[in-house]
């Protein structure tokens, strides 16, 4: 069921409508905008009925994380296998265009405030994205965790520079092909 934010919520997977309404308003306003009771008047049920899922904020704020993490893993392996070289440039765009396509998840997903010490879920949701580099990378070894977090660093670097506007981006440009061309230099 997708839900809008707008429509009341009637039956169905709660948790996931809620995880919807608030994916929605964290892109519309930032994190500042999330709570459990705004989202609960968002969806349209009980004021109390999110803590039926989500029993904090951080919890929710979690959960969020997790779904960007597993979103973004989706988009990871969907990417045609090709050889190395070509599979990790695409996984580079990928990586990039998923962080400014979804901005606000994805400063939540490595926001300093959400340790994924504690939070086994968040944990295997990141290392799991983490896995889908690595495996190109050159697998369980440590070269290829070395290769692995090298392309993370050049990447994410490249996707925070975007994000925060340090990297201007010309009126018309096609901002795939520029990413794409940079990415090929990394």
């Amino acid at each position: 069921m997708s839900t809008s934010i707008n429509a009341p919520y009637h039956h169905g997977n709660l948790r996931q409508a809620l995880l919807e309404a608030a994916l929605i308003i964290l892109e519309r306003e930032g994190e500042a905008g999330l709570g459990l009771r705004d989202l609960a008047r968002a969806v349209g049920v009980s004021a109390a009925a999110p803590y039926r899922h989500f029993d904090s904020r951080a919890a929710l704020l979690e959960a969020l994380a997790v779904t960007g993490f597993q979103r973004f893993t989706a988009a990871m392996e969907a990417i045609p296998a090709t050889n190395p070289p070509d599979l990790m440039a695409a996984m580079g765009k990928t990586y990039v265009l998923f962080a400014l396509d979804n901005a606000n998840l994805f400063r939540l997903m490595f926001s300093p405030q959400l340790s994924k010490d504690g939070r086994p879920g968040l944990r295997i949701a990141a290392d799991m994205a983490f896995d889908t580099l690595r495996h190109v990378s050159g697998g369980d070894t440590r070269t290829g965790r070395i290769a692995a977090l090298a392309a993370w660093a050049r990447v994410h670097g490249l996707a925070v520079l975007l994000l925060d506007g340090q990297i201007a981006l010309r009126a018309g440009e096609d901002t795939e092909a520029l990413i794409a061309e940079i990415v090929e230099h990394l």
